[in-house]
């Protein structure tokens, strides 16, 4: 089904640009944006450049979860943690990352942590309100079957709080697998150094080359999706137990 419906938006995208007759360098077709994938990846281009912004990408991501896992636990369960930082965090949801990211580049001497911290502050934030989520959606009669069995604190997080809130706290982790490309952007746009798909897009843009924008965005696209992709695989992996416990209800 996934074939087809990609097909048909193929046919839909080259047919929008014979009828509409827009330029090439306005709107190029499927057939356009192949022939400049093959001259991209034939000399090297893209692949390089998608390793430098996936090696952003990935640290980015998994920094943003190690602050948020800690941080979540400490505002879901203290009422004064979350009354003392709730309020500045959320201010700070209201400040477009694009202008926090110049400042980086002034605060940040290295231009590739820079790029980082920006992703890292875009996937923060989702991930952070799904681990509280999570945890505050454990059922209290749970930690009284905890609390009878004498369980320590470490125990009841291990056991009872962490598996819990693991679908939601997954679910973050997907949104913010596909948000964590768009801070390695917004840092590459800002932070200029010749490397990177945000320079090949800057780049292509500026010299007309359309076919090259879209496969920059593609390529963008594609990314994100294996991102997702593995993350689901994550999550099934480690959900199995809530799968098989589906498959014996039934």
């Amino acid at each position: 089904m996934v074939s087809i419906s990609f097909l048909a938006l193929l046919l839909g995208w080259e047919l929008l640009v014979v009828w509409g007759e827009y330029d090439r360098f306005i709107l190029p077709g499927p057939s356009d944006v192949w022939q400049q994938l093959q001259i991209v990846v034939g000399d090297g281009r893209l692949q390089q450049h998608s390793l430098i912004t996936l090696s952003e990408v990935i640290p980015g991501l998994l920094i943003g979860c190690v602050i948020a896992l800690p941080l979540g636990y400490l505002l879901a369960k203290s009422p004064l943690a979350a009354r003392l930082i709730s309020p500045y965090l959320i201010a700070s949801q209201a400040i477009p990352v694009i202008a926090i990211a110049p400042l980086l580049t002034i605060w940040v001497r290295s231009t590739y942590w820079a790029r980082v911290l920006v992703a890292v502050l875009v996937v923060f934030f989702p991930i952070l309100i799904n681990i509280i989520a999570g945890l505050r959606s454990v059922p209290i009669e749970l930690y009284d079957l905890m609390a009878s069995l004498h369980a320590t604190r470490w125990q009841t997080f291990r056991k009872l709080e962490f598996p819990a809130a693991l679908p939601v706290i997954l679910a973050g982790l997907k949104v913010g697998a596909t948000l964590s490309v768009i801070g390695a952007l917004v840092g590459e746009f800002v932070q200029p150094k010749s490397e990177g798909l945000g320079f090949l897009l800057v780049t292509a843009r500026y010299q007309f080359k359309t076919d090259l924008v879209f496969v920059v965005l593609l390529t963008l696209a594609l990314i994100a999706l294996s991102l997702y992709g593995l993350v689901a695989l994550l999550e099934k992996r480690l959900l199995r137990w809530q799968q098989a416990g589906s498959h014996q209800k039934m």
